[in-house]
């Protein structure tokens, strides 16, 4: 029963990064439509620095969740 209860936790953690990847990394879009509504463009420096971010979840996803990246890279490309 230890076993079971264990392998749920973990299921449950790798469920909880790849859903904050997704929050995160859709939080940065909404961030870069607000910006891009209010001042006409998004400003290089924030692209940059949003690019670095979107990276880092992307990394922090592949390295917890590998079955689930693929999608969240697909849709992450989408934006770009």
């Amino acid at each position: 029963m230890e076993v079971h209860d264990t392998q749920q936790m973990l299921n449950v953690l790798k469920d909880l990064i790849w859903l904050n990847g997704v929050i995160a990394t859709e939080l940065i879009q909404i961030t870069e439509n607000t910006s891009a509504a209010i001042r006409g463009e998004i400003p290089q420096s924030c692209k940059i620095e949003h690019s670095k971010l979107r990276e880092q979840a992307i990394e922090i996803v592949s390295r917890y969740c590998p079955e689930k990246v693929h999608n969240l890279k697909d849709h992450i490309l989408k934006h770009s």
